[in-house]
């Protein structure tokens, strides 16, 4: 198995959770992992009027914290970037904007969600 691609396998497991779950909330899903200068945007949608940015998060277990923890300062500096690239190229010029985080816990084989609105 190559590096990462453990990761990866895990990765695209819970955006499809994380995809379905909003969906149910009554999210549009516009586009999945936009990629812009090093940075990737797991979900972008539609709640509403408001154009949201999701970061999504799955761990097996919460050993080393819940998964939302692992969305650092860094991280936020990197996804608000890749943002400001999405908005940009679609030339979106007045839309309001946030940054929502789905953190999900496989607990006994079932996904756990937490949808976080407005995180930073």
């Amino acid at each position: 198995m190559k590096a990462g691609t453990g990761h990866r396998k895990i990765g695209d497991e819970g955006e499809k959770i994380a995809e379905n779950y909003l969906l149910r909330q009554g999210y549009i899903i516009l586009q999945k992992n936009f990629v812009y200068n090093h940075g990737e945007i797991d979900i972008i949608a539609k709640d509403g009027n408001v154009l949201v940015f999701v970061e999504v998060k799955m761990r097996r277990n919460i050993f080393f914290g819940e998964p939302e923890e692992a969305v650092t300062a860094k991280k936020q500096k990197l996804l608000r970037r890749t943002a400001e690239g999405y908005v940009q190229q679609n030339n979106i010029l007045d839309a309001e904007c946030r940054f929502d985080v789905v953190s999900i816990v496989m607990n006994n084989g079932r996904a756990e969600c937490k949808l976080l609105q407005n995180c930073f």
